[in-house]
């Protein structure tokens, strides 16, 4: 098989379909009967130079996706079974790679640095191949740029592998001389430069200790910013990519080098090529990004012993960072306003300024001012825009004291510009900041309204004349109607100062999702998020017109459904619309079904509904299933116990849903609608548990399902056995222990990263719902002592999260109820057991006297229910 596998490799980049399914066919056999053969001839096609570069290519391409894959279970699975191969095997693929770093073929080199540092990925955290970075290093000045350049390639890509704390840091330290030498002006082969530069910015997060050390910091630094010289482009992007890094991982160490870094930024904001100038606003992004984390973490009172203190960096370059973004602004690209995905500098440049906004607040504001005053009403278009865009950028951040005379006097302004500007990137630019304006300084909370009775009618007159204009800007008029509606949510039940324009308002935003043009600019689903705003910030005066829209929009989704012979965009098309009409009618059903004069006569088609959602699942997108499912809680939560007549037909697609590991939001989402029916049915659930737990458990049990759904699994345990009470007692045998091992996991979280402790809060969570659920459920009744043998693990693990100290108020809040919930269901048989738990009662006493009045409140019941069961 060997001697043919690169005629094999060849066929199966063949333009003939029937040859290349072939010679994919013999790949896959090959790989099944005899994995380290296969390994190892791809291996050896990929370092052989004889061979042709397609095969070895491709070679590299398959060895490195038989090590690796997106999904966790899957990469984790690929890693076993690399570790369980024989070590000589390993060991020869291993020399392969090595050698094909040196192949004058570029192709071959950079495959196999990627292959390199997969195995880096499997082996160093297992302290294995512990020599790889010396080898690697071994690869020095005397031998050829192109060996050099695949060495700093293959470094990169390991420390984007890899975590800094599975490689020693004498081990670190040779490699971020050897990256930083190869970054040197001194360096004369622009491709070791650039890839030494690439590599440095993998490298950074390794680089904690040299960033420490004053001397090894300013020469890392001088190094970069030489870098963003180079008279080669693509080495001054990464240079620039390298300072974004250093600024957001090392802000607290920037304060010495900030002002030469403002005079390279600047000229490459001014005078370089795009790529590089995009870099360079992004740095001073990226300190915002910053400032305002650390400005909202601390609400701006430094003490001498914060943890890190702000520099103030913003304030301090506004005087000129201003004019050089304002500059910016001005270099707009003629069809920017018609591509989604368009970035340049002028927005870039824009999308700073509004992180300046928010990072200064007042300050920016007279700055910007005499920008906008000067180019608002130029005959040139871009001055025109550029100004408009400026105001919009500054509306988050300053004050509303600051900003309302100015959005006063601009507001009848802008109105007349959406209507009557000759060029269509004003009008677009101009809806954006309307939408702005009624986002960041239009509601109740504010004392002195920009929406009057007098201007009211100008404004939607206005809008609603947009939503003809072209896509774009139909587009921005319907999301500025949407913060319109929002702002006026609080207003009051009884009438809304948008009611008068309400079947208006309706009908337009109806209109534009019937566009034959509405595909564009994401129109057609923004004018669905306006209407379901507006249905949901509606009053009760209203409630008839909404009525109203129910068999209109059960109507499109019927269409829908019954469009035949689609082609594949149609079908994309299709599955998008029925998504967003049923999220529609979701908001239509919160809004109904929350009043009882309305919820009576909506309820009249809650069955057509109903057989319209489940039609919906038997077309084949996750989007379009998302959407039907939430709808279906919310017609849960309306009918409530009435629901259980539809049941019997929906339950074979709630299991559909609870096994759909692949699109994890909708199973995320079904086990919210079980936890909704649990609810709304209480014991008529009975009939289906059997099959739910099942479910349930099989998906706790996969290691296929993303982690995200397990909390909301281990709460479902809750509503289904506060649902069914002492019913639940068969499944104890299987869902106990279940919680158990989870409670055990999640108790401890040392040296864990900020999203896994967020994680690992929601985790517990969870699982704290599912026993106070459980505990509730047993309650009253004559089968509370089957309970007891797990009261010692459950104090135990309330116990353990109190000694490490890191709940979040969320949490503790859970943790406190089940105590109490212990406590109040198996009374003086848990009391001596609670009298042991000493942190029980430290616990106990620290949330009595918390600064949360709902953690309080709990603390005050649990505190009853702890002196019954104790006798005291």
């Amino acid at each position: 098989m060997a001697m043919e596998v690169t005629q094999i490799l060849l066929n199966a980049q063949a333009v003939d379909g029937n040859v290349r399914k072939h010679a994919e066919e013999n790949l896959r056999q090959f790989q099944e009967q005899n994995l380290p053969s296969f390994l190892l001839s791809l291996a050896g096609e990929l370092a052989n130079d004889d061979k042709p570069v397609e095969s070895r290519k491709l070679a590299g391409l398959i060895l490195k996706n038989a090590l690796d894959a997106k999904e966790q279970h899957r990469k984790f699975e690929l890693g076993q079974r690399w570790l369980s191969l024989d070590p000589s095997v390993k060991a020869q693929i291993k020399a392969c790679l090595l050698k094909t770093l040196s192949s004058p073929a570029h192709d071959a080199r950079s495959t196999a640095s990627q292959v390199v540092a997969k195995l880096a990925g499997i082996e160093l955290p297992l302290k294995q191949w512990p020599e790889l970075i010396e080898a690697l290093l071994s690869n020095n000045n005397q031998l050829p740029a192109h060996t050099r350049q695949a060495t700093l390639e293959t470094l990169g890509y390991i420390c984007e592998e890899v975590s800094p704390d599975v490689v020693e840091q004498d081990q670190v330290n040779k490699m971020l001389t050897a990256v930083v030498q190869g970054m040197n002006s001194s360096e004369t082969n622009n491709d070791v430069r650039l890839a030494a530069t690439r590599a440095l910015h993998n490298a950074l997060g390794f680089a904690q200790a040299n960033f420490s050390n004053d001397m090894e910091r300013d020469y890392i630094v001088r190094v970069v910013c030489e870098a963003t010289l180079s008279p080669e482009v693509k080495i001054r992007q990464a240079a620039f990519e390298c300072l974004v890094s250093i600024s957001s991982t090392y802000y607290e160490k920037l304060a010495p080098y900030i002002q030469d870094i403002f005079s390279i930024t600047a000229k490459a904001v001014k005078e370089d090529e795009e790529p590089v100038a995009l870099q360079a606003i992004e740095f001073w992004s990226s300190i915002c990004d910053e400032e305002i984390d650390i400005l909202e973490e601390y609400g701006g009172d430094f003490t001498g012993d914060s943890v890190i203190p702000c520099y103030y960096f913003i304030k301090q370059a506004l005087p000129a960072l201003i004019p050089l973004l304002l500059e910016t602004l001005l270099k707009q690209e003629e069809d920017q306003d018609q591509d989604e995905v368009a970035w340049n500098v002028a927005m870039a440049g824009g999308t700073c300024l509004g992180l300046v906004a928010r990072t200064v607040g007042d300050d920016v504001v007279p700055l910007v001012m005499p920008f906008i005053e000067e180019n608002i009403t130029k005959p040139d278009w871009r001055q025109r825009e550029a100004a408009t865009y400026a105001f919009g950028s500054i509306l988050e951040g300053p004050s509303p004291d600051k900003l309302m005379p100015l959005v006063n006097v601009a507001l009848n302004f802008m109105l007349n510009a959406l209507m009557k500007d000759p060029n269509n990137h004003v009008k677009d630019t101009t809806g954006w900041t309307l939408g702005r304006i009624f986002e960041f300084l239009h509601g109740s909370t504010l004392e002195t309204p920009i929406i009057t009775q007098a201007n009211c009618q100008q404004i939607i007159t206005v809008l609603l004349q947009s939503m003809k204009d072209v896509p774009n800007v139909a587009e921005k008029a319907c999301g500025a109607l949407y913060f319109l509606a929002q702002g006026f949510e609080d207003a009051g039940p009884s009438s809304s100062p948008l009611a008068p324009f309400f079947q208006d308002i309706i009908q337009a935003l109806l209109d534009a999702t019937h566009r034959e043009d509405a595909g564009e600019s994401r129109l057609r689903t923004a004018a669905y998020e306006a209407l379901n705003e507006v249905v949901r910030c509606s009053t009760d005066d209203t409630a008839p017109m909404v009525m109203q829209l129910v068999p209109l929009i059960m109507m499109e989704l019927h269409q829908t459904l019954e469009a035949q012979k689609l082609s594949s965009d149609e079908r994309e098309k299709q599955n998008e619309l029925q998504g967003l009409l049923c999220g529609c009618l979701q908001v239509i059903i919160q809004k109904l079904g929350s009043s009882e004069p309305t919820k009576y006569v909506f309820l009249q088609y809650a069955d057509q509904m109903m057989g319209l959602f489940l039609r919906v699942f038997a077309c084949k997108s996750a989007t379009a299933h998302e959407e039907a499912m939430l709808a279906i809680g919310a017609l849960v939560y309306s009918t409530g116990a009435d629901f259980v007549k539809y049941m019997t037909e929906f339950y074979k697609y709630l299991e559909m849903g609870l096994q759909n590991f692949e699109d994890y939001q909708v199973c995320a989402i079904t086990v919210g609608v079980v936890g909704d029916i649990c609810r709304a049915l209480e014991d008529k659930i009975l009939p289906f548990c059997d099959g739910i737990m099942t479910q349930l458990l099989k998906d706790l049990s996969s290691n296929q399902l993303h982690r995200s759904v397990k909390p909301p699994i281990f709460s479902c345990f809750g509503d289904l056995a506060l649902a069914i009470g002492e019913n639940f007692e068969k499944y104890l045998m299987y869902a106990m222990p279940m919680l158990q091992s989870a409670a055990e996991l999640s108790a401890h979280t040392s040296g864990v990263d900020d999203d896994m402790i967020e994680y690992t809060n929601t985790l517990r969570n969870g699982i704290m719902e599912a026993y106070s659920g459980i505990l509730q459920g047993f309650k009253g009744s004559a089968k509370t002592h089957l309970l007891m043998p797990y009261a010692p693990h459950v104090l135990q693990f309330l116990d353990s999260l109190y000694i490490e100290k890191d709940m979040d108020d969320f949490v503790i809040k859970t943790a406190i109820g089940l105590l109490g919930d212990l406590a109040d269901t198996l009374g003086s048989a848990v009391g001596s057991l609670i009298q042991q738990s000493v942190s029980a009662r430290d616990f106990l006493n620290e949330c009595l006297t918390s600064d949360d009045p709902s953690i309080k409140e709990a603390a005050e019941w649990v505190k009853i229910a702890i002196s019954r069961a104790t006798n005291f």
